[in-house]
């Protein structure tokens, strides 16, 4: 999509649609002046629609030869007392999928308080609206009927410099993370990811894949053990981002990559196994922050995005239940259940993460089922006992859209996961999974500030609501951008 900013009045505009944002129970009081000039069209239509306001609801009318804007669409907003960015971000994409259903080629857009935040949040939504994943498509030789571009969407307010540029590199990120999870795992296998890492080079990151042999000589035998079952070699990715001038923040970020999990020898039931390819939902994070955040050249950071990339698959080489392998940090560990394979890969990472010396290091992990049973499909559980860094992220996360809930830690779940043979098991007893899960991963730091995102449940969407698409959500992408940007 193409974006401008005009700081015009509303009546001002000319173009093929106009959208405007309206509060729930707020009326037309404030669009007195357009309704005038439309002969009271407008409350004609809000009337017989009766529209409210309400979020994600819009109620639209053509208007008489002649007026300088052919279509004029209402938004709403919501009420005002919980209308934020991201309501920008929901409006901007219901604005712009009705001026495509209704073929205008320019949109201006017009929400309360036009400040940059908001704006960039338009663009942001907006952006991530009109995503189509076809890839894997092919095109038919007559197509029925040609699909409707994206208008060029002019916002109406005041912007800052960079307004439009920031919000379409972090949408630009989001979608990376979108196409990468999307594909499936006969595209994005382990060199794939390294391979989209190399390509992030182009924007100024420096790039190190080590291969298998250099993960054994760091002694990750916790990664190699997931990756010695499947045919295609490990990539353990590094990508570092430096930014101009005193060095104040070094940050990782961690993302689990398993591009396939079958469950290895503890093989997962048939049904819903097709969507495993997005186990590397984290890493596909990763890599789109790193994408973002390079393109946003934020200053006085420096930050770390680690990926131990792999397939877990069942072979006559995987790693057997009652396994025990010996993690970097020298930590045994009984493999249980094959089938918690993710946390494995992780360990090794985490210790990698912890040695490069960061101020706090941040995982993302498509990692249980059962934070899913626990918060749902559209909420990511959060783990830490740093309650700065907890904070932290909370924020960034709010600012995001993206919704984050802290769960407990301090708890004596981890003697479920005590082993007769060796330091601990890969997975605890039959309830709190979620929490046993991240349990392990904490045996992996020793005093870094450390948080863990389980994000199993909003990874993947089963329907379209807002500017997330059915498939693919990109989360995690804009809460690591802001975390890093210190928002």
């Amino acid at each position: 999509m193409e974006f401008a900013i005009e700081n015009q009045p509303l009546l001002a505009y000319q173009g093929d649609g106009l959208a405007v944002g309206i509060f729930e129970g707020e009326g037309l009081t404030k669009l007195a002046q357009l309704d005038e000039k439309l002969d009271g069209q407008l409350s004609e239509i809000v009337s017989e629609e009766q529209f409210k306001g309400k979020v994600g609801t819009k109620v639209s009318l053509r208007t008489a030869p002649g007026f300088p804007v052919r279509k004029v669409i209402l938004v709403g907003l919501g009420t005002q007392e919980k209308y934020n960015l991201d309501g920008a971000r929901r409006a901007a994409a219901v604005a712009v999928r009705a001026a495509q259903q209704l073929k205008c080629k320019t949109l201006g857009f017009s929400l309360p308080g036009p400040d940059p935040a908001t704006l960039q949040a338009a663009v942001e939504g907006s952006a991530l609206a009109v995503h189509e994943f076809k890839k894997f498509k092919s095109q038919p030789t007559e197509p029925a009927e040609t699909p409707t571009a994206p208008p060029t969407m002019t916002l109406l307010g005041q912007g800052a410099e960079n307004t439009i540029a920031r919000g379409q590199a972090v949408a630009a990120g989001t979608l990376l993370a979108r196409e990468l999870v999307s594909a499936p795992a006969n595209y994005v296998t382990p060199s794939y990811l390294a391979e989209q890492a190399q390509e992030l080079t182009t924007w100024g990151l420096d790039c190190q894949i080590l291969e298998q042999a250099d993960c054994a000589a760091l002694g990750m035998g916790a990664y190699l053990g997931v990756a010695q079952g499947s045919d295609l070699p490990p990539k353990f990715i590094h990508l570092t981002y430096t930014g101009a001038g005193e060095i104040t923040r070094r940050l990782a970020i961690v993302g689990k990559g398993i591009t396939f999990d079958s469950g290895g020898l503890s093989i997962k039931s048939a049904k819903g196994m097709e969507l495993m390819k997005f186990d590397m939902g984290g890493a596909a994070a990763t890599l789109g922050a790193a994408r973002a955040i390079a393109e946003l050249k934020p200053a006085g950071v420096l930050v770390h995005f680690i990926v131990a990339a792999t397939e877990n698959m069942p072979s006559g080489k995987a790693v057997h239940p009652g396994d025990i392998l010996t993690a970097s940090n020298g930590k045994t560990i009984e493999v249980d259940n094959t089938d918690a394979e993710g946390r494995l890969t992780l360990a090794d990472s985490l210790v990698y993460a912890e040695k490069l010396e960061v101020d706090a290091i941040v995982d993302l992990a498509t990692l249980t089922g059962a934070c899913m049973v626990a918060l749902g499909n559209d909420v990511a559980g959060l783990f830490s006992e740093d309650p700065a860094l907890s904070k932290e992220i909370e924020q960034a996360a709010e600012l995001a859209g993206e919704k984050v809930w802290p769960m407990p830690m301090d708890v004596p779940y981890f003697d479920s996961m005590k082993s007769l043979v060796a330091d601990m098991k890969n997975i605890g007893g039959q309830y709190g999974g979620a929490i046993t899960a991240a349990l392990f991963l904490k045996q992996f730091i020793i005093k870094t500030p450390w948080l863990h995102l389980d994000i199993a449940g909003p990874v993947w969407s089963e329907r379209q609501h807002g500017y997330i698409n059915k498939g693919a959500t990109g989360f995690g992408v804009r809460t690591l951008v802001n975390w890093v940007l210190g928002r």
